[in-house]
């Protein structure tokens, strides 16, 4: 059935379509007349979001798409080669915020490559314990392999017994 046409019942068409309640801000709204299946609300971040989860989950499902959208960008970066040195040169304080983050993120990689690692060498039982304290330490789970530099010294025994001797 169309709806306001004509063969629509006149009960229907003084009803006024119900309020939704949008997914991103939670906000009640009305949704479109000419759009009845309507989820999202007419505020532009919520259609930003909207369009943004589109296009995201387009990417993932259409493979075709998605090497459009590759050959794309890949146009665009060869038309402007120098847009990341100058926008770096322009914004120190992305840049920066960039390389902390990064650091981060190798930080976590390195730890999540020792995390569950169930390797230990147990050379000779020594009574001392080592404890890893850090920020970095709540992802090393069910860890027991640390990497270390450990050198041994042995006393020289002949050495000594002989100064003490002279």
């Amino acid at each position: 059935m169309i709806r306001g046409s004509k063969f629509e019942p006149e009960e229907n068409k003084n009803r006024v379509s119900s309020s939704r309640c949008c997914r991103y801000c939670q906000q009640i709204f009305q949704p479109s007349r000419y759009r009845p299946q309507q989820s999202v609300c007419s505020e532009p971040d919520c259609q930003r979001r909207r369009r943004s989860d589109y296009h995201r989950e387009r990417i993932r499902r259409d493979s075709t798409y998605a090497e459009d959208v590759r050959a794309s960008q890949k146009k665009w970066q060869q038309a402007h080669p120098d847009y990341w040195t100058q926008y770096r040169q322009q914004h120190p304080e992305a840049a920066e915020r960039n390389r902390s983050r990064q650091r981060q993120r190798d930080q976590k990689r390195r730890l999540l490559n020792l995390a569950k690692n169930n390797l230990a060498l147990d050379l000779k039982h020594e009574a001392s314990e080592v404890w890893l304290v850090g920020p970095g330490m709540k992802d090393l789970a069910k860890n027991n392999l640390a990497s270390a530099k450990v050198f041994i010294y042995q006393p020289l025994q002949s050495l000594t017994r002989e100064a003490r001797r002279s």
